[in-house]
């Protein structure tokens, strides 16, 4: 890993804070946001919409996050909120608490300025494509510059839609520290767009496209020392997963077991709590909800079989805040 935050990242210790859903300047026909994200106003802390400052504290708390990585859209109000959670972020976890925001815009001096001061140590810019191969003598070009000597470590992070060598003469050239190309990639939000465009996803695959991992883009440009090609593979198998563990490992009770994939399974009994008492169950194998009692799920399937218990549940869940449940499997 290149970066201190794609190292984070690779842990799973990377929160994400998403702090606006409005691009004015931008219509990116990838832009992967789907409705709950594009065009809004609200922000999220990974899966956690957030309604006050004590929500990011406790989202980060939750996965134990050794940094941000922040994104979102481009107006001033989205920066007034960076610059806010930064400093919340510092404040609470210190100078060790790595922060890297993504961005579309080139921002100006003022706001590089602001960003640093409040605690911002990586910003990676994403250029219009457009506009590839021909950013040299641009606004482009000068933020990277301006972006160093307001403290800040410029990079690029750009999706991996062609290679394009004018972001190996920047890294090449001292401009910028590295650049991240992310696999191409399509999602509820963007799909529809994609296709119009000509892409396809990969045979066999549930989000990268045709074309993203081509010879091109592997040995023009991820040979380079300071290049990081990251796979939607990668992203599943490593980022998100460890993310996933993080959390489990947390808030995970005495009885319920966490998978490989970080997820929660327990068992579910639709029974009095009075039942497990009298069979003297230990309390720390099971807690009382309010129509239903959480237990063990080894213990539920001892019970059933025993006939101590009619019937129940398995249940395996993700430890995000809402708690998404991936399967239920009956035990009668």
């Amino acid at each position: 890993m290149i970066s201190k935050g794609c190292e984070q990242c690779a842990k799973g210790g990377k929160m994400v804070l998403f702090v606006y859903g409005y691009c004015d300047q931008r219509d990116c026909f990838y832009c992967p946001l789907g409705e709950n994200r594009k065009n809004v106003t609200d922000v999220y802390a990974n899966e956690r919409k957030v309604e006050s400052d004590e929500d990011v504290i406790e989202e980060a708390k939750r996965m134990s996050a050794l940094g941000t990585s922040i994104t979102g859209g481009e107006p001033q109000e989205a920066m007034a909120k960076t610059t806010r959670y930064l400093e919340l972020l510092k404040d609470e976890f210190g100078e060790d608490h790595h922060t890297h925001l993504y961005t579309g815009i080139t921002g100006g001096r003022e706001n590089m300025r602001r960003l640093s001061e409040a605690g911002l140590d990586e910003i990676r810019f994403h250029p219009p494509v457009e506009l590839w191969g021909d950013m040299h003598g641009t606004e482009w070009e000068e933020i990277l510059y301006i972006a160093r000597e307001e403290g800040l470590t410029p990079a690029f992070e750009i999706p991996g839609i062609r290679a394009e060598p004018e972001f190996l003469e920047f890294l090449d050239e001292g401009a910028a520290e590295f650049c991240n190309i992310n696999e191409f990639e399509m999602s509820d939000g963007n799909y529809r767009r994609m296709q119009e465009e000509g892409f396809e996803l990969q045979e066999g695959h549930m989000s990268a496209v045709e074309g993203s991992k081509d010879d091109a883009i592997l040995e023009e440009m991820a040979s380079h020392e300071k290049v990081y090609f990251c796979t939607s593979v990668f992203k599943d198998a490593a980022q998100h997963r460890n993310r996933l563990k993080r959390m489990a490992k947390n808030i995970r009770r005495e009885f319920d077991e966490v998978t490989d994939d970080g997820t929660l399974v327990y068992g579910k009994a639709f029974a009095d709590a009075d039942r497990f008492e009298a069979l003297g169950v230990p309390e720390e194998f099971y807690t009382v909800k309010s129509d239903h009692v959480e237990v063990a799920w080894w213990l539920l399937e001892e019970m059933v079989e025993d006939g101590d218990l009619a019937e129940g549940e398995i249940v395996e869940q993700y430890p995000t805040v809402d708690g998404t449940v991936v399967e239920r499997t009956p035990v009668a």
